[in-house]
């Protein structure tokens, strides 16, 4: 019953493109995500100041009368033997919805509302779409670990040199290293502190040498090679798990750590945040903070810069996945073609929150920071979140 629902939406999704601005919501519009989802009935929304036309346009169709309240207007039709319900809300824009996307359907564009719009209010597919997600997820890390083998070792050596001589830099002023979301933490020594995607172990070590008991997390081989071979030269401790969050031995760090560490460039390769944000609180003892340091959504998803201009050239709300380069990659050889991509889906700031707050954890601070750069005033550059379990 999917394929042929599916086959029949873009057929009448083909028809609607010539008639209003479009999208399949609730589970017509999940089906065509990907998400397996049954219904007696296929929903569309259509263009408020268009709805009449759509209306005359299936009229050889066996259909309902239009029904209206103060806010929207409805009618049901048949076509190709499944019931449509179409629909409209008075004045409201369908195109500058945050979640209005387009997906490729049988090599078709189709538009939908992002099964995102499920995850942030009451909704009966919440359930679902997490699921959908998690094992998405299993694939994209799958993908994304392969991206982050591809001669890491040799890059950061490239980027910041032996591990003996990167230790020794580190030693000097371990401090600088994990600025300006060190403040936050207090004095560290003693304390357990968790690195989640720790990647090459600079800011783990630095941490070690202030007194810390840290745990490096991160699924890259490479990365892992790079951060023991740093620590052996540090002369510090780094327990060092080479694994993927969703995989992590939860019973040997469960109500662990005084502090869960994420820093710059790691969120967005979750393409859902509610089961990190629950990792998360459960390896945090009780009074434990999760501390967030990362680019802001400004610099990453709208603004793109050269030198002293700046351009809108994104979509802040855009809940698609992007795919790029991993970080480092132009160390990585001249052939930048051959390289395996990683996918990422970049986070607004309300989204971070909404999702924090609904796992629990209380918002102690949120700090938006400057670029520093003196052309770049004015613009945001990362965000810090102190978040503690209660």
């Amino acid at each position: 019953m999917s394929k042929y629902t599916v086959d029949t939406l873009v057929k009448l999704a083909t028809e609607l493109k010539e008639l209003s601005p479009y999208r399949f919501i609730k589970s017509s519009a999940l089906l065509l995500q990907g998400v397996e989802v049954e219904s007696d009935t296929e929903h569309v929304e259509v263009q408020w100041d268009l709805f009449d036309t759509v209306y005359q346009h299936f009229q050889d169709h066996i259909m309902s009368p239009i029904q209206k309240t103060n806010h929207q207007a409805q009618f049901t039709f048949i076509f190709e033997g499944l019931t449509i319900q179409v629909s409209c809300q008075f004045n409201v824009t369908v195109r500058t919805d945050p979640y209005h996307i387009s997906v490729m359907v049988h090599n078709e564009e189709v538009w939908v509302h992002s099964l995102y719009a499920y995850l942030y209010k009451e909704s009966q597919f919440e359930s679902i779409i997490h699921e959908y997600l998690y094992t998405e997820q299993r694939l994209l890390t799958s993908q994304n670990q392969a991206a982050w083998n591809q001669d890491q070792y040799n890059a950061l050596v490239e980027r910041y040199g032996e591990p003996e001589k990167n230790a020794q830099k580190i030693a000097e002023n371990p401090e600088w290293r994990l600025h300006p979301f060190y403040r936050h933490m207090g004095n560290v020594k003693g304390k357990n502190i968790v690195h989640l995607l720790g990647s090459n172990g600079i800011k783990g070590v630095a941490l070690s040498l202030l007194g810390a008991r840290v745990t490096v997390v991160d699924f890259s081989k490479e990365n892992a090679s790079y951060a023991r071979a740093l620590a052996e030269k540090a002369g510090v401790e780094l327990n060092y798990i080479e694994s993927d969050v969703y995989s992590l031995p939860l019973e040997s760090l469960q109500d662990s750590a005084d502090v869960v560490l994420m820093e710059l460039g790691v969120l967005h390769y979750f393409i859902d945040l509610t089961p990190l944000i629950q990792i998360i609180k459960s390896v945090l003892r009780k009074g434990g903070v999760f501390l967030l340091h990362e680019f802001h959504p400004i610099s990453t998803k709208l603004i793109t810069s050269s030198g002293k201009k700046h351009k809108v050239t994104g979509n802040y709300f855009s809940p698609v996945i992007e795919t790029s380069h991993v970080a480092f990659s132009k160390h990585m050889g001249d052939d930048q073609d051959t390289l395996v991509k990683v996918s990422q889906r970049k986070w607004t700031l309300g989204e971070v929150i909404t999702t924090l707050g609904q796992e629990g954890l209380l918002i102690r601070t949120l700090e938006e920071e400057p670029n520093h750069k003196v052309h770049d005033i004015g613009l945001p550059k990362t965000y810090t979140i102190v978040a503690e379990k209660m």
